[in-house]
């Protein structure tokens, strides 16, 4: 395992976000779902997709609070535009489970 400097981990910028939006994406490769995540004021609301049907629906997800990265390169899956990636880890599957918090929290607060 690679070590990186506390300085390094600070970069990534890790926000809670609440799921407003979240529909099927057929067109991509594996099944996955788009969503659109409200950060805030600071950061407004931003769109990603997730391979994540195993244990999430579209509608499910509404209100949902999710923990994302918000200040990677926005990327082009497909017809659809990436701009922020939700954390997960896989179960024993390999289905990927979301990371949220456990309480309610403010939307938009920085993981630290």
């Amino acid at each position: 395992m690679a070590e990186i400097s506390f300085d390094d981990f600070m970069k990534v910028d890790v926000r809670t976000g609440r799921v407003v939006k979240a529909e099927p994406f057929p067109e991509a490769r594996k099944p996955a779902i788009k969503m659109w995540i409200d950060f805030g004021e600071e950061i407004g609301v931003r769109k990603t997709s997730a391979q994540i049907t195993a244990h999430y629906t579209p509608e499910g997800l509404i209100g949902r609070q999710v923990m994302a990265v918000v200040n990677f390169p926005a990327r082009q899956i497909g017809p659809f535009m990436s701009e922020v990636l939700v954390l997960g880890v896989p179960d024993a599957q390999g289905e990927i489970v979301l990371v949220g918090p456990d309480q309610n929290t403010p939307t938009g607060g920085r993981m630290h």
